[in-house]
């Protein structure tokens, strides 16, 4: 496609031809699609945990509030990792890190890695500055023992890269000042 195709694809091309909110509604959904099936697909091919639920929120934000500070490569990334650590913090604290997962029979030191967890994650990214809501899913999805090994957790951060990598792709080519890294309203 041509650079001259490209830039009818922007979003305010768009917006200016059809109805604004239908647009945006399309946009968010169209490329939350698209990004969590191009995951899926690379889940299926290597047999390696990829896909996750907090993913979802987290394509939503991506696309649907590209511009909010929470949307932005650093604090996705950040975020989440600062929720994968406290899951296994979380996990080990509590003597969890080779216990399966149990959800029918849950249990005090389960209950206790889900609090250590969820805690450190909504008092850790707020000090950070890099507060993104889905990484409170991520890190209960570990503390929980849903994914626990090290080979599981650097795939899981393998996947907010990969959707990370997608948003900032896609935000760009739609013509929306998306931030390379830091949040605008942070950058100030």
């Amino acid at each position: 496609m041509s650079t001259r195709g490209l830039a009818r694809l922007h979003l305010n091309n768009l917006q200016r031809r059809y109805h604004p909110k239908l647009v945006a509604v399309g946009y968010s959904a169209i490329n939350s699609f698209l990004s969590i099936a191009l995951i899926a697909v690379a889940a299926m091919l290597t047999h390696q945990p990829l896909v996750f639920p907090s993913l979802g929120p987290t394509a939503f934000l991506l696309f649907s509030t590209p511009l909010v500070p929470a949307a932005s490569p650093r604090n996705t990334v950040l975020g989440h990792l600062v929720g994968i650590g406290a899951g296994a913090l979380g996990l080990a604290v509590t003597g969890l890190l080779t216990t399966p997962p149990h959800l029918d029979d849950v249990t005090v030191p389960r209950v206790g890695s889900a609090a250590i967890a969820l805690g450190l994650t909504c008092g850790l990214m707020p000090l950070l500055r890099v507060s993104h809501p889905p990484a409170a899913a991520t890190t209960l999805i570990i503390a929980l023992g849903l994914l626990r090994t090290p080979h599981q957790l650097v795939v899981m951060f393998l996947g907010v890269l990969l959707i990370t990598a997608q948003g900032l792709l896609i935000n760009r080519l739609a013509g929306i000042d998306y931030p390379l890294w830091t949040p605008k309203s942070a950058g100030k």
